[in-house]
């Protein structure tokens, strides 16, 4: 299990992202369509300003159940750990524990 503050932080990173989404796409957008250089350094300047904790790329995936950062399945929203204790507990139905 992962500690508690590190899961809020990860909480509050991920509404940042949300609150300043909008404002950063338009930006990018104006940046990628400026022509003049003078613009494109303002522009950049206010994506500068904002904080940095509101770009998407600081978000860790966590495990939803657990909130294990590392060997997460995206399509789940699990740690590695989750599917095979629940395939132990026969929760997956056709999952089954191979052993040889």
């Amino acid at each position: 299990m992962a500690k508690k503050s590190l899961i809020e932080k990860e909480k509050k990173k991920k509404d940042l992202v949300v609150k300043y989404n909008r404002i950063r796409q338009s930006l990018k957008l104006r940046l990628r369509n400026s022509l003049c250089i003078q613009e494109k350094l303002i522009i950049s300047e206010r994506l500068q300003s904002l904080p940095r904790n509101s770009a998407p790329v600081r978000l860790r995936n966590r495990c939803s159940l657990t909130g294990r950062p590392r060997s997460n399945y995206r399509d789940f929203g699990f740690s590695r750990h989750v599917p095979r204790e629940m395939a132990h507990t026969c929760v997956l139905p056709g999952v089954s524990k191979s052993s040889w």
